[in-house]
């Protein structure tokens, strides 16, 4: 996956024309994920926001280009490779990469990015409860080990069966992008018997006869943004004009889904040719439990149980740290 992204990368920077230097970038690399997570992101993308912005700020005629892929990991690579500008990464990927990367690129995050519950689904009528779990089922995750899938289920371990065995459940899980997820769990027939799925993916799949809900990321952490839009210190503070862009777009592309849900829900279902019934997309855009919103939240107890287990060796006095400046975020938590 991480050569295929490296590969769709080189090729988009072949076919930019090239541009007389400039203080800023002219060109913008996005990596993103799939799902109703990302919906910004596809609003962006289709009514050219960046674009529009960049050119309101003096810039000119910016290319963005945009590359979605099924995982953490490869999008991770881009941005600490310089390949991407930035990317919406979970929680437990910002939480890392500050950590890693505080010596040199110095990871942070320009805003949060909505908040949904991730929904633990199986068609193993004998799983009432993580507890219920055998050696013989398998959990999709988006990526082991390192995905927001991923820690929550270590999180839901250590609760259930002591902190001392917050791995238990690792053996089980296996990296499959959500659309292979889904098919996967619908037809049966494999392995994975457990997905740990996102809108709208998690929607579709509990209208499916024998899949049901074992657990909710709420119940696990409380409400949480799913992604962070990160990129490294040396492109934001080089590029401030730029930034200020992006996150002009991502907030008018924030408010536009928040004023025009069914029309967000057409573009979002083209661009993306998700087969959801439109009633269906614009019905989870009005669940009370989904915030369309720029604003970060739950950062903090991923970040303690990576720092307590090992996973990460530090974190900062203030979760804010997390975040540049860019947003005003006296009113999160």
């Amino acid at each position: 996956m991480r050569a295929h992204i490296f590969a769709a990368l080189a090729a988009i920077a072949l076919a930019v024309p090239a541009k007389p230097a400039v203080s800023e970038v002219n060109e913008l690399r996005i990596g993103k994920q799939y799902g109703l997570p990302y919906i910004q992101l596809v609003i962006m993308e289709d009514q050219k926001l960046i674009e529009k912005h960049a050119k309101q700020a003096g810039l000119g005629d910016v290319a963005v280009n945009w590359v979605t892929v099924s995982g953490p990991a490869a999008l991770n690579d881009g941005v600490i490779s310089g390949e991407l500008h930035v990317a919406a990464v979970g929680l437990p990927n910002l939480v890392t990469m500050w950590d890693k990367t505080r010596s040199n690129v110095r990871v942070r995050a320009i805003s949060g990015m909505n908040a949904m519950p991730l929904i633990l689904l199986t068609r193993n009528a004998a799983v009432k409860s993580i507890k219920d779990f055998t050696d013989k089922d398998r959990v999709a995750v988006p990526s082991v080990k390192i995905s927001m899938q991923a820690i929550l289920l270590e999180i839901a371990a250590a609760k259930t069966f002591g902190n001392d065995s917050w791995e238990k459940l690792d053996p089980l899980t296996v990296s499959m992008g959500h659309p292979d997820a889904v098919a996967a769990l619908i037809t049966g027939g494999n392995e994975v018997t457990t997905h740990f799925s996102s809108l709208p993916f998690s929607y579709r799949q509990l209208k499916q006869p024998g899949i049901h809900a074992v657990l909710s990321s709420f119940d696990i952490i409380g409400p949480h943004s799913v992604s962070s839009l990160v990129m490294t210190t040396k492109f934001h503070d080089d590029n401030p004009k730029i930034a200020k862009a992006f996150l002009g777009a991502l907030k008018e592309a924030t408010a536009f889904i928040n004023a025009n849900q069914r029309a967000a829900a057409e573009t979002y279902l083209r661009v993306t040719k998700d087969r959801t019934p439109i009633d269906e997309f614009v019905a989870m855009l009005s669940d009370p439990s989904v915030k369309i919103m720029v604003e970060p939240m739950g950062v903090e107890p991923i970040a303690a149980f990576m720092q307590k287990v090992g996973r990460v060796k530090a974190t900062p006095d203030n979760w804010k740290d997390y975040y540049f400046g860019d947003l005003d975020l006296t009113k999160t938590n």
